[in-house]
């Protein structure tokens, strides 16, 4: 059977330089050189035949293509680096098994798994595929991370993480010039950008920041956080989205919060175990980080 999937290290240079946004970054982490990371990476594109990353300045940035594939190619990534690491310390694991939303797992949890590793070495974790409809009963799945509000299946109990916080989302250059975006009123006569999944955030966040409007259409809508980022950084329109799934394009300035207005949900995401599970160290010991960098 031919292979169709392409190497590790071409894998690790495309998710590393999507999270940095920058190649020399990728290069200085992995250890490898600048030119290294671009060969593996125009490798990579010449395999699937699309262009993964596109320039803005001196930045590298990921086009639409390159967004979908780190959020299928992210989950199974990180199985392979803790079974590795697992294997490589020479210990009898603690195995856990996770199912987490590609979203959260690509811009808030990956980034942060190396700290877990390295406080409990001894943990071995492992992702199980996400299922939006899922029922959080399967046996072979220790907890599950998932949106929702307070009306969590009998038996479930859950642990508020993240992703309560909605901030209106823009480019930088959108804050500046005689048209810039000042207050919640000047958002309104931008192209606002829609969730398919959640169309009443732009409703939400208006009403809580005491701006009075119209009936509100979308100039477009995504079923992705990734897609909208990408569409506000290529100039489509403005979004609001949770903070805490954008937070990596933030601190490196591919997008600013287009009006310091936050605004609290009554839903986000949550740590679901069951019940009736019998308590499990290690369980324990990942609940406790979890918590501890929700709230850093």
């Amino acid at each position: 059977m031919r292979i169709h999937s392409p190497s590790l290290p071409e894998l690790h240079a495309f998710a590393t330089a999507a999270r940095l946004g920058s190649f020399s970054q990728a290069a200085e982490e992995l250890s490898v050189t600048q030119g290294a990371i671009s060969r593996a990476i125009a490798r990579l594109e010449e395999h699937l035949g699309i262009a993964l990353f596109a320039r803005e300045g001196r930045r590298s940035v990921l086009t639409r293509a390159g967004a979908d594939y780190l959020q299928a190619v992210g989950p199974s990534m990180a199985t392979i680096e803790s079974a590795t690491l697992a294997v490589r310390t020479r210990r009898s694991p603690r195995q856990l098994r996770l199912s987490v939303p590609p979203t959260l797992f690509s811009y808030w949890l990956i980034p942060r798994l190396p700290d877990f590793s390295a406080r409990h070495p001894g943990i071995g974790l492992t992702f199980a595929p996400y299922r939006r409809d899922d029922a959080l009963t399967a046996p072979d799945i220790d907890a599950w991370i998932r949106v929702g509000q307070a009306d969590w299946p009998a038996g479930i109990t859950a642990d508020y993480l993240v992703g309560r916080e909605l901030v209106p989302i823009c480019r930088p250059a959108d804050l500046q010039g005689p048209q810039a975006i000042r207050t919640p009123a000047d958002l309104l006569a931008r192209p606002l950008l829609f969730h398919t999944n959640y169309p009443d955030n732009w409703e939400r966040w208006f009403a809580a920041a005491g701006c009075p409007h119209g009936p509100l259409q979308p100039a477009a809508d995504f079923d992705q956080v990734s897609l909208l980022v990408q569409a506000v950084m290529a100039g489509l329109g403005v979004a609001v989205v949770q903070r805490a799934l954008v937070e990596p394009e933030l601190a490196v300035g591919r997008i600013t919060v287009a009006v310091p207005h936050t605004v609290t949900l009554d839903r986000g995401y949550h740590l679901c175990v069951p019940v009736h599970r019998a308590p499990s160290p290690a369980l324990g010991s990942l609940r406790a980080w979890l918590l501890a960098q929700a709230a850093g």
